[in-house]
């Protein structure tokens, strides 16, 4: 099916044409119909999986047939949540493109910057406003924008706001919005806190879930190696020479850790930066406009700053520390399997990790394949025990640890070695 079937109009349609849009992926083709159709919706999508279109579309649309049925002023119709800058912006250009052909404004609110030049834009008379909640808050209290006149919500990525703790003020907001209105929760993940949100504000929606990010796991080349926490960098700068590494995605816990990775990585000649919640805007956006215009090779980020990031052609996802949420591994790797696309996503594991690990290959329901260097791999657990029989050069004998005084076997990885052979 393409879009000229999903009674799209043709302004929009000739803008999704010249962007050489003309198949919807599967939340376009399940979600524009039930949006165009006024009804709420409840998804279940990932970033990647085309979901901006997918309520974009219907909402640019609806307001146009609107403004043609009776003209009136510019006054926010449309309002989009999303937890972080980056995604919001990114919304904001998709609006922009898709509408590129229709009398709307829309424009993007988000905190760090100064507010003088956002409601310079506002007072202008705007359609469709895509937000952050803090800056959203901010600009109501100051009487500076109204929300009585939104007939469309989109919340975005309602998980990653509950965990960055966006709940209360996401609350707040909706009790502003007119309860007649069509609403639209997308969420990767839907935890028991969404789940009780989506029956609070949403009126009767139709549940789309599609694509789950597990089935992407397929089409990417996974490989795991055990090493020692102190050697990771150095490890990490060998697997950067390497000529196939061109677009490196490296994830790290903590601000501190992606800082001290680029410190590194630079001191060793490898041209990169760092994205995180400590960065301004400014340098934020110039560290994604050098990577995805190919002046880096290499961006290091932690989670929150990476969320929403729309990176085409990532050839490596790397991950240096391992999440704290098993989730959270298919969202890092999935980054690199974009729109059926393959891709390769290397793992580091420390001794310290060895919980972590085992909680990402019970959700992921397998065995990351152990992949083994000479110079730095170590044997916390045997090969042999790793199930998967697509190991990624597997030796025949027990690596030795390349500390020669003893050999390491940490003590703590009995446990976890037996849990390995009874799964």
């Amino acid at each position: 099916m393409k879009f000229q079937e999903l009674q799209i109009i043709e302004p929009i349609l000739s803008a999704l044409k010249s962007k050489e849009y003309e198949v919807p992926t599967p939340i376009q083709l399940e979600s524009i119909p039930i949006l165009l159709n006024g009804e709420d919706i409840l998804g279940s999508a990932q970033t990647g999986t085309g979901k901006t279109a997918a309520f974009a579309i219907p909402i640019l649309q609806n307001l146009h047939q609107e403004k043609q049925k009776q003209k009136s002023p510019r006054l926010i119709k449309a309002l989009v949540l999303a937890p972080t800058r980056e995604l919001a912006l990114q919304i904001h250009d998709n609006f922009k493109e898709y509408g590129k052909n229709l009398n709307l404004r829309t424009t993007v609110i988000y905190g760090g910057v100064n507010q003088s030049k956002q409601i310079k834009v506002l007072n202008q008379g705007i359609d469709i406003l895509i937000a952050t909640p803090g800056r959203l808050l901010d600009l109501i209290q100051q009487k500076k924008l109204t929300l009585a006149n939104v007939s469309y919500l989109v919340l975005d990525e309602a998980d990653r706001m509950l965990d960055m703790g966006f709940i209360k003020d996401v609350r707040k907001i909706i009790a502003m919005i007119p309860k007649a209105r069509q609403t639209m929760l997308f969420s990767a993940t839907m935890p028991k806190a969404i789940m009780n949100l989506a029956n609070e504000i949403l009126n009767q929606p139709k549940r789309v879930q599609v694509s789950p990010e597990e089935a992407m796991i397929d089409k990417i080349v996974q490989s795991l190696y055990f090493i020692e926490r102190k050697r990771k960098t150095e490890f990490l700068i060998q697997l950067l020479k390497r000529s196939e590494m061109k677009s490196v995605l490296v994830f790290s816990r903590t601000k501190h850790g992606a800082n001290k990775i680029v410190k590194n990585l630079v001191q060793a000649g490898i041209k990169s930066e760092a994205i995180h919640g400590n960065k301004s805007q400014g340098a934020r956006q110039e560290a994604l406009f050098q990577f995805k215009n190919k002046r880096i090779r290499v961006l290091v980020a932690t989670d929150i700053a990476a969320r929403g990031i729309d990176i085409d052609e990532l050839s490596h996802v790397i991950n240096y520390d391992l999440p704290d949420v098993p989730e959270t591994y298919i969202h890092r790797i999935g980054r690199t399997g974009r729109a059926g696309l393959g891709g390769f996503a290397i793992t580091f594991c420390s001794e310290e990790e060895a919980k972590l690990l085992n909680d990402i290959q019970r959700h992921i329901k397998m065995n990351i394949p152990v992949a083994v260097h000479p110079d730095y791999s170590v044997n916390f657990i045997k090969p042999s025990n790793q199930k998967n029989n697509n190991q990624v050069n597997q030796p025949k004998k027990k690596i030795q640890a390349t500390n020669k005084k003893k050999k390491i076997v940490p003590k703590n990885y009995s446990k976890y070695d037996n849990r390995q052979k009874n799964r």
